[in-house]
């Protein structure tokens, strides 16, 4: 009985496959947790404070993760260019969950 429930069962049609499409990749969760620790980060502070990012890299992230609606970018028009990134409402909506797995890394690395 439980075949039938797991074979007629599609993994892509679930909350879940949507929530890890959003989150998934090899920096997301570091930036969204940055930006749920600092608030407002600039680029270049957000390269320094992961570290192992590419510019290129930082930046393809970072604009997957504005097209998501996850963060927020503000742009001021001046000379030298000024962006910042902060989380939006869908964002932050989302930081529980991150807060738990930081919570459960924190009670389980050894």
């Amino acid at each position: 009985m439980a075949r039938d429930c797991i074979a007629s069962s599609k993994l892509e049609e679930t909350g879940f496959n949507y929530t890890m499409s959003l989150i998934q990749g090899k920096y997301k969760m570091s930036i969204l947790y940055t930006l749920m620790e600092f608030g407002v980060v600039r680029f270049n502070e957000m390269q320094k404070y992961i570290g192992t990012i590419t510019f290129k890299t930082l930046s393809s992230t970072l604009k997957q993760l504005e097209a998501d609606g996850l963060i927020k970018r503000k742009e001021y028009a001046q000379i030298p260019p000024k962006v910042e990134y902060s989380l939006s409402d869908r964002g932050k909506s989302l930081m529980p969950i991150l807060d738990q797995m930081c919570e459960w890394g924190d009670h389980n690395r050894k």
